[in-house]
């Protein structure tokens, strides 16, 4: 096993009269908190993430959870550029909405966090009432998509969705009128169509939030190998500047003048 480092979360507050300890701090605070922190420690894709081991401490509250050395490390620069700037805009999605999940706790419940790592000298990001972890609102703007694949599930008793794999994101989910779910008289599952969605995109890194995602219309899509098209293409090519080249000069060319 490689080397240990841990991520510490402290929270300081009470319990109407009580200080807040692990005795009268709810199941579901626990479940909430390791959801944001494994969010801060491996945003994205987390199938192949390495183990994360977790123990809650006196100390107030204290989560303790131990991962990859590397990963602290990393971790840890992360927190020391944010308490410099006071802005988290720069942060991945998962890892800007843990931070803004664990802002509005403290603000709804007056809690102070303490966030760090075992590294030496850690850096440290303090989160109360009085601190605005909130990603900048013009930063997200609505914006369209297409996404192309198949879709894996469709419906929802209260709040309808439509599951599509694609090949970029993985499976998506789209939130969807139920009037369109009861109205299409086909079934939809196990079936490759596009989805025109709108949503919410990053204006600078481009970064697309699923999470906002809603359904505008469903597009038929029927992707298919035009043989004689990249035949064309290819013809066409040739006739307007492949002729005018010496294959072995220009692969040597781009080799730098060295030859294989």
């Amino acid at each position: 096993m490689g080397k240990i480092g841990f991520l510490e979360i402290r929270i300081t507050g009470s319990k109407g009269n009580l200080d807040l300890s692990p005795d009268n701090y709810d199941i579901r605070e626990v479940i909430s908190m390791l959801e944001n922190a494994e969010n801060l420690l491996y945003p994205g894709d987390k199938r192949d993430r390495p183990n994360i081991s977790y123990k809650i401490e006196e100390g107030s509250v204290k989560h303790i959870l131990k991962t990859s050395i590397q990963y602290i490390i990393g971790f840890n620069a992360i927190i020391g550029q944010i308490s410099q700037v006071h802005n988290i805009d720069f942060l991945d999605l998962d890892s800007a909405k843990a931070f803004e999940n664990i802002q509005d706790i403290a603000t709804k419940r007056n809690y102070v966090f303490s966030i760090k790592t075992s590294i030496d000298n850690s850096n440290e990001v303090r989160i109360d009432k009085t601190t605005r972890y909130f990603r900048t609102e013009a930063i997200w703007a609505d914006a369209e998509f297409y996404f192309y694949g198949k879709v894996t599930n469709a419906g929802g008793k209260d709040k309808a969705n439509i599951h599509i794999y694609t090949e970029e994101f993985g499976t998506v989910r789209i939130q969807t009128p139920i009037s369109f779910l009861e109205q299409y008289d086909e079934n939809l599952l196990y079936k490759t169509f596009g989805i025109r969605t709108i949503g919410k995109q990053h204006s600078e890194t481009g970064e697309v939030d699923t999470s906002t995602l809603k359904f505008i219309e469903l597009v038929s899509y029927e992707p298919k190998y035009d043989e004689q098209y990249l035949k064309a293409l290819r013809d066409k090519a040739k006739k307007s500047w492949l002729n005018s080249i010496n294959p072995d000069n220009w692969l040597k060319e781009i080799r730098g003048g060295y030859d294989a």
